[in-house]
């Protein structure tokens, strides 16, 4: 009798097994029809990005087995955050089917106040930041107005911006040229202090993985309510699972040289936050839908100007606080700040993560996979003592690829009517 119950249990028990199993297959089949289905419509989404970032890490750790070394990659998680920050501002101007030439200028304008305020005059280092991105807010602001009320196009008003605000920063700087700053202060701490507790890592992995979930999980059943297609719960599993997959990896990588940077995790909370802002409220709405026809938008009663004006003042606050990223990894401010290659790899970076030069599609999470991208080319090429001319026609490359592989998804989605 003993044994036909142990028996009876046992096959209990393991029943469920075979059921979760079909549960699990078929998400996964599901996941992988519904994801054909989107590339013959033309909706590749991060694809080719994920593939070319894929394509550069294999080639760069063929050629030099410490380019996937845990300090390697910690300092590339540092390295893309200021130029990252800037190219969320430009995602939210691309949205628009603009573009903003102006956010190097802005952003080596607030590094110079905020090195004359707190150096030169004394000031606190935080009151000093806070005015710094205000200057950026600002200089957003009054570009925007002016795009939205002349109806001059973004991009001549932007130029302009971009010779008056490096004018104004190489006013502001004066004939000091370079200002160091206090390699121990706020804004160093920005890019050189580091989580070491093992459990900082891990911790906001579990949080981004539980986060994506119940987003997930919530966005279906609202979905579900009204009669819409949806993911179902084992889909919602296997797709939380592969990120959870990813972002414990990345923990675990970054735990084996310094721990966490607490510039990363700013950067995530911000491109986070602005997602949530994009996707999520009635503003974001508004923008999505003027990427979409500005004409159209206006007799839907949207506050086109509105919009506008804050799409720019979006895009300078972003500039000024990548501004003092950048001037944080270097701790110090020159009259080269914000120039250079900073405005092309900004650029670069939110078009080829995927963000559409014709406006209407895109997220913030473009620009962070467009900026690891360019990045790791850029720290391959240093590793590999590779000519920065080399590096330069890679970028070009790749941006050309982004573009193309952009209009060609454009085309296919009007041949099916979803563009």
């Amino acid at each position: 009798m003993r044994g036909k119950a142990d028996t009876a249990r046992t096959e209990t028990s393991e029943a469920p097994r075979p059921q979760r199993e079909r549960a699990v297959t078929r998400a996964v089949e599901s996941s992988v029809d519904l994801f054909r289905r989107k590339v013959r419509a033309g909706e590749l989404g991060s694809l080719p990005v994920v593939l070319v970032l894929a394509t550069v890490w294999i080639i760069f750790q063929s050629l030099n087995e410490n380019f996937l070394s845990p300090r390697n990659l910690s300092n590339l998680s540092v390295d893309i955050v200021g130029t990252g920050l800037i190219a969320v501002g430009i995602v939210f101007v691309l949205l628009l089917g603009e573009l903003d030439l102006s956010v190097g200028s802005i952003s080596g304008l607030a590094a110079a106040v905020f090195a004359v305020l707190n150096v030169n005059n004394g000031v606190p280092e935080w009151l000093a930041l806070v005015i710094a991105v205000l200057a950026g807010t600002a200089a957003g602001t009054v570009q925007g107005f002016s795009f939205a009320r002349t109806r001059v196009p973004a991009f001549v008003v932007t130029l302009a911006g971009l010779l008056t605000w490096n004018g104004l920063m190489l006013y502001i700087l004066g004939t000091s040229g370079t200002i160091n700053l206090d390699e121990n202060g706020l804004v160093a701490k920005l890019t050189n202090h580091y989580f070491t507790d093992d459990a900082v890592a891990y911790g906001l992995a579990a949080v981004a993985a539980g986060v994506v979930f119940l987003v997930s999980y919530q966005d279906a059943l609202r979905r579900r309510s009204v009669g819409m297609p949806h993911r179902s719960l084992q889909a919602i599993v296997v797709r939380t699972g592969a990120l959870a997959v990813v972002a414990f990896a990345a923990a675990y990588l970054l735990n084996r040289f310094q721990g966490l940077p607490l510039a990363l995790l700013i950067f995530l909370v911000v491109v986070a936050g602005l997602d949530i802002v994009l996707r999520r409220t009635h503003y974001g709405r508004q923008v999505y839908a003027l990427g979409g026809g500005v004409e159209a938008a206006r007799r839907a009663s949207l506050n086109v100007t509105g919009v506008q004006t804050a799409v720019l003042a979006v895009s300078g606050t972003m500039a000024a606080i990548g501004g003092l990223f950048l001037a944080s990894r270097i701790t110090s401010v020159s009259q080269s700040s914000g120039s250079g290659v900073l405005l092309l790899n900004a650029i670069a970076a939110a078009v080829i993560g995927g963000t559409s030069l014709f406006g209407g599609r895109g997220t913030t999470w473009s620009a962070v996979l467009g900026m690891l991208v360019i990045q790791s080319i850029a720290s391959g090429m240093a590793i590999t003592d590779t000519p920065t001319a080399v590096q330069f026609m890679i970028t070009g490359g790749v941006l050309f690829a982004a573009v193309v592989i952009d209009s060609l998804s454009r085309r296919t989605q009007e041949a099916h009517g979803r563009a």
